[in-house]
């Protein structure tokens, strides 16, 4: 694709060129905006070199040589990519007349290449850094055949579609608002609502499952920070702020509030594992390149707990969290997932022996559990290794959602002991962990996983009644109230608008139920029913109804 583009355009600067998940991009400097009609025209001279078939060279050279090679061709960036780089040589490849800095491997020739799609452009910072030049990055992706090509294109419309962004729009359940600020979510009735039925749920499950409620101030001075680590290891992605010369920080985790509570007083062996349990709104200063809708923001909340237990008990509190996780996944409907262990990272506290022992934990109780896991090298957290359970939507993608963190050294930190059955002071391990995870980013999965047709007992309006005319209204009230006061969640299109209008406005809301009144049902005291799932589904009485969807949103039909 570069070597298109600078045939195309001999003036654009090479940026980065990397292969991502799905596909690969580029990043150019080009004095004109490329528009959406140039990736057809790069298309096309991508296909050209690949008919020419030319082969892929690599060559080694030292980073001297390299720096006369690139000023020569005047590629700037390419210029600083090799100054970045610590060794003495760099790798270089060259295909017909196109020279690249690539650390490769590469295919033996460009004819090897088969399908091929350029999906897209963006801006892009230049290292992701907002005072660097803008790039514009070109996106695309590649296959072995036409017919994953054409498999993949599909599951991408389908997924344009499914987008929270817009669904979130259409059906009024929040907004990014930049008067607010970037990454800041604005719930709407209905968005709040479906937020407060997640909630609703999963404070049940944890009140059911042996947690105990706490709740931590927005809040705390820096000293508690520093005691964490976090001012050390996590301080530029947070927000700091001073009042009366004493220098305070907005939590971006909730774990230093759940370890002061347990600090609070002398515990006994008898009395754990302790679990801790909040609803925790956390805040994070994250670039903002990198936000994006529900999934990534700088405001958002964690159904979080911290676990402080013995060491003879991590295992099992390990795979008891995993049940839990398994068991929220099926309810809303997520049948699939993927497992992954985060090692050590580079920048981290405690001390080997320890970072072993947490590894070996949370590898064991994913044994017991006869789950697959592929290792993560290197990107646990800096207290300790982690869990990562990714969902699978309808489409398949991957959604990061619960975590478990074994963590041996924040205890060490904050000296937190019990009393043992000797009468000898002990260190507990704390497990940090989160089920759904981020609210916002569980809530975005769930409004593409159903593309924003929730089942009846997550839908924030369930039904809706339609009154045919004016002579209807009383009666529809009537319905309304009574509905009402069952609990259901249900609106009143009392609009002066024709029937089949308010039908397809209800429709494109993906309300499960309608109930359609005239003077007929008003008549015989009864209802007519439409589901959005089956059509038409007769007449029905009110009681009849009511058993129906009562019985539906128990068994939280899917």
């Amino acid at each position: 694709m570069a070597q298109a583009v600078k045939s195309l355009w001999p003036d654009a600067k090479l940026g980065f060129g990397p292969s991502i998940e799905d596909g690969f991009y580029y990043d150019f400097d080009k004095e004109d905006p490329f528009e959406p009609a140039d990736l057809d025209l790069i298309e096309e001279r991508m296909r050209d070199i690949i008919k020419k078939n030319y082969k892929f060279e690599k060559k080694e050279m030292k980073k001297t040589e390299a720096v006369k090679l690139f000023k020569k061709m005047k590629e700037k960036y390419k210029l600083e990519l090799i100054e970045r780089i610590p060794e003495d040589v760099v790798t270089i490849y060259k295909d017909g007349d196109f020279v690249d800095l690539c650390r490769g491997p590469h295919i033996t020739s460009t004819g090897e290449i088969k399908a091929f799609k350029l999906l897209s452009i963006a801006g892009a910072y230049w290292h992701g850094i907002e005072t660097n030049p803008m790039l514009q990055r070109i996106y695309g992706t590649a296959f072995e055949t036409q017919k994953e090509l054409d498999n993949y294109l599909t599951m991408l419309e389908e997924a344009k579609k499914r987008d929270h962004r817009v669904l979130g729009k259409q059906l009024e359940l929040f907004s990014l608002n930049e008067e607010v600020g970037p990454g800041l979510v604005l719930y709407h009735p209905k968005g709040a609502r479906l937020r407060s039925i997640i909630e609703d749920y999963i404070k049940k499950e944890h009140l059911k499952r042996g947690y105990e409620l706490v709740l931590g101030p927005h809040i705390m001075k820096s000293d508690i920070w520093i005691e964490s680590g976090h001012y050390d290891y996590y301080k530029e992605n947070m927000y700091m702020f001073k009042i009366e010369g004493q220098e305070y920080a907005i939590k971006p985790m909730n774990c230093p509030g759940h370890i002061l509570v347990y600090r609070s007083k002398t515990r006994s062996y008898r009395e754990l594992p302790l679990r801790y349990f909040e609803l925790g709104t956390v805040y994070r200063n994250e670039k903002s390149g990198v936000l994006h809708g529900l999934l990534r923001v700088r405001g958002f909340t964690q159904d979080d707990a911290h676990i402080f237990c013995l060491r003879e008990q991590v295992e099992d509190e390990i795979i008891k969290v995993i049940n839990f996780v398994i068991d929220t996944l099926n309810v809303f409907g997520f049948e699939d997932f993927s497992v992954e262990v985060s090692t050590r990272p580079e920048k981290s506290i405690g001390n080997d022996k320890d970072w072993e022992a947490a590894e070996r934990a949370l590898i064991q109780a994913l044994k017991r559990k006869y789950l697959n896991y592929t290792i993560n090298e290197g990107d646990g957290a800096f207290y300790g290794p982690k869990i990562d359970i990714k969902l699978k939507d309808a489409l398949k993608r991957e959604w990061q959602c619960a975590t478990i963190q074994c963590d041996f050294a924040l205890p060490e930190r904050f000296n937190l002991k019990y009393i043992g059955a000797d009468g000898k002071e002990y260190r507990p391990i704390m497990l940090h962990r989160v089920i759904l995870g981020s609210l916002e980013r569980f809530m975005g999965a769930l409004i593409e996983h159903f593309a924003g047709a929730f089942p009846l007992w997550l839908a924030p309006v369930q039904c809706i009644i339609i009154p045919i005319s004016e002579k209807a209204l009383a009666y529809a009230r009537k319905i309304e109230t009574a509905l009402l006061e069952k609990g259901m969640r249900v609106s009143l299109d009392a609009r002066n608008e024709r029937l089949q209008k308010k039908i397809r406005d209800a429709e494109i809301e993906k309300i499960p139920y309608m109930i359609i009144i005239g003077e007929k049902e008003a008549a015989g005291d009864v209802l007519s029913i439409r589901s959005k799932a089956q059509g038409d589904m007769g007449i029905m009485t009110l009681e009849e109804f009511t058993q129906m969807v009562e019985k539906e949103i128990k068994e939280k039909v899917r």
